[in-house]
């Protein structure tokens, strides 16, 4: 599903090169929880946008469903963020003067290979979201725009969901409702999630835990990646 080989990643600081990721190589499968932890300016972010694809490694390969995404060009890579990745953000990053039910709509426009809608039906009500579908952004709590967020992402069936502090905003019991959604949704749609978060209380619905620390990734009771 995921697979990093050999990954650098390197940043030039002046005469300084400062290396974000070391020689990182890992798989990630179908229906996997993956959680990434790790102090601020560990490389999380770093990781997260390469396996998003919107930046490059340094050297290595990247490959999602078995093909390099190394070599890609911009429109090509901007095709395949489009088709295989799903984004959740720490805001919920909604179009404000869009209903709940427009939000979805845009997306179907952008791209046709969504959920059909008995398979849209059944995740808005697993997501409570079916009393909503007509309010704007404003008009929900943290925790249900977050929770549009989620199914935003999944509604336009990507391979691999990439939540970066998905929860951050929210309040103990909205965040714990967060992760069971998505685990949930992990398992039933057989995607590959990775959440990379501060929060190690989350790390409990998470199938395998990595931290990251000055560029290094390493599973925890397990070795170096």
């Amino acid at each position: 599903m995921l697979t990093f080989k050999n990954v650098t990643k390197t940043f030039k600081d002046g005469n300084e090169t400062i290396e974000a990721v070391k020689d990182l190589t890992l798989h990630f499968d179908r229906g996997e929880l993956i959680a990434i932890i790790g102090p601020s300016g560990s490389g999380k972010s770093t990781f997260l946008t390469m396996a998003g694809a919107l930046q490059s490694a340094t050297e290595g390969q990247i490959e999602i469903n078995g093909q390099s995404i190394t070599q890609l060009n911009q429109k090509q890579l901007s095709k395949l963020r489009l088709n295989e990745i799903g984004f959740i953000l720490q805001t919920s990053n909604l179009v404000p003067f869009l209903t709940v039910e427009q939000q979805f709509k845009l997306l179907k426009n952008a791209k046709k290979n969504v959920m059909n809608e008995d398979q849209y039906d059944t995740l808005i009500n697993q997501l409570g979201l079916s009393k909503h579908l007509r309010q704007l952004p404003s008009e929900l709590s943290g925790g249900q725009r977050q929770r549009v967020a989620i199914a935003k992402a999944l509604y336009t069936n990507p391979s691999i969901i990439l939540a970066d502090e998905p929860t951050a905003s929210l309040d103990t019991d909205n965040a714990m409702q967060v992760m069971d959604i998505l685990s949930e949704q992990t398992k039933a749609l057989n995607k590959t999630c990775i959440v990379v978060t501060h929060d190690e209380r989350l790390t409990q619905y998470c199938d395998r835990v990595f931290e990251m620390i000055d560029g290094v990734l390493t599973e925890k009771n397990g070795v170096p990646k």
